[in-house]
């Protein structure tokens, strides 16, 4: 599917099928979560760019790679892309952290905000917008739309399941922003929930099922 890379690594896949299972208790769901954050954000920060510096090992003078230009944003969608954080920040300490408060309507589905809060200089950034769930697409649009407000222009969209109809919903609004998954499942119910799925990311993080 254009604009989306699904990481199939066999560790992702297999920890998002542990995940999936009713019987996974709130402590496992949550460890799961940030073991795949972790190894999503290894997956979607591949192509960063580089540059060459002069350093100093215990031995003699080398030239190294790091990465070049201000370091990340992770931003996540409360209240669940929050537990995709930990994982990310172990691997990108410097990153900073953007919070984007929003729930969707039961009636409606429509995402309402009720917090956010960012880096002044987005505009200097990658910007990695983290929920787990790519469902209506409604909370990601609008959290998309908030930031590239305040000047965001290189944004990436990160999450665990995407439906078809998420994807072609945010892909519509911003054919810009590419979209990482572990998996595209099979469609939306009638309570806009993914099925297969693995129920209410955010319920499953914080027992609240």
């Amino acid at each position: 599917m254009q604009g989306v890379t699904v990481v199939d690594h066999p560790l992702v896949q297999h920890k998002l099928t542990l995940m999936r299972d009713k019987e996974r208790s709130t402590k496992g769901f949550r460890q799961l979560l940030n073991e795949i954050g972790m190894l999503l954000c290894y997956e979607v920060t591949r192509d960063l760019p580089m540059e060459r510096i002069q350093i100093e090992t215990p031995l003699t003078t080398m030239e190294g790679a790091q990465i070049a230009g201000k370091k990340l944003v992770l931003a996540p969608i409360l209240r669940a892309g929050v537990g995709f954080l930990d994982g990310m920040l172990t691997l990108v300490p410097a990153a900073r952290v953007a919070h984007i408060g929003l729930y969707r309507d039961p009636e409606s589905l429509q995402a309402v905000e009720y917090y956010f809060k960012a880096p002044s200089d987005l505009a200097d950034r990658m910007v990695l917008v983290l929920d787990p769930m790519l469902a209506t697409a409604n909370s990601a649009v609008a959290a998309i739309d908030r930031l590239k407000e305040r000047g965001a222009k290189d944004l990436r969209f990160v999450c665990l399941l995407a439906a078809p109809e998420g994807i072609e919903k945010l892909r519509g609004a911003h054919p810009d922003v590419h979209i990482w998954t572990a998996s595209i499942d099979d469609r939306l119910n009638d309570h806009g929930y993914i099925e297969p799925g693995l129920g209410d990311a955010g319920d499953r993080m914080y027992g609240t099922r």
